[in-house]
């Protein structure tokens, strides 16, 4: 979902640039100026950018910035050490660190007007969603070699005909319950606030769906976190 107007297609026609009114451009600088490209590029500015002038040098004793990371951060991996196992997390922690990060805010800067979510594209959520699928296989035959195929097969043999076929459709199924859930609540959070914008302006209208907006990018955050840690979890695991 596009606003009317976006902050960055205000920057790109002032530079001369294509400003794409579509989904995604008709040539290849419009595509990679399409809105949720560019706010994917402003999103992980940010996240490079603001820690490093929040924290500056680490210290003995944190101050106030120090402390915030130290509990984001802390508060993830003691999270993904709960479900894992603690070496298991700390080798997974990056990837779903950066996906964390990067998707809370996503969510959350599409609630100031002008802006928008990437993640209220399927671009984005698939090919996050793709990332994650490919990583668990792979962390499967990592771990367990031709042996992962126990993990489609059932817990008994005579089952396999009936397991097989279902837990292939239930694991590709994966991949459009994890991209299209994401997608459509913050597509929907894009479209409301948007539709009450344009209907009873930018005051009081608004004001509980920006609240309701919060709650579902956080939300929608732990969701996909929680689900990419149990598909990666379940992988390393022996079959049952």
């Amino acid at each position: 979902m596009e606003h009317p107007i976006l902050f960055i297609s205000v920057i790109l026609e002032f530079l001369g640039l294509p400003v794409p009114h579509t989904l995604v451009g008709d040539t290849l600088l419009a595509k990679l100026v399409s809105p949720h490209m560019t706010y994917t590029w402003m999103v992980m500015g940010f996240l490079i950018l603001m820690p490093k002038l929040t924290m500056g040098k680490l210290e003995l004793v944190p101050g106030t910035s120090q402390n915030f990371w130290e509990t984001c951060v802390g508060g993830l991996e003691d999270f993904m050490s709960e479900h894992m196992g603690a070496e298991r997390a700390a080798m997974m922690f990056p990837m779903i660190a950066t996906f964390a990060f990067y998707i809370f805010l996503a969510n959350i800067i599409g609630l100031i007007p002008g802006f928008m979510s990437p993640t209220s594209n399927l671009n984005i959520t698939l090919a996050m969603t793709l990332i994650v699928w490919l990583t668990h296989h792979f962390l499967g035959l990592k771990y367990h070699g031709l042996g992962y195929i126990k993990h489609f097969l059932g817990p008994m043999w005579w089952l396999v005909p009936l397991m097989l076929p279902i837990e292939i459709i239930s694991n590709i199924a994966r991949i459009l319950s994890l991209s299209i859930r994401l997608f459509g609540n913050i597509m929907a959070k894009e479209t409301l606030l948007a539709i009450l914008f344009m209907l009873v302006g930018a005051y009081f209208g608004p004001l509980p769906i920006l609240c309701l907006g919060v709650l579902v990018s956080v939300v929608q955050t732990m969701v996909f976190v929680l689900l990419s840690v149990l598909y990666c979890a379940g992988a390393m695991e022996h079959a049952h």
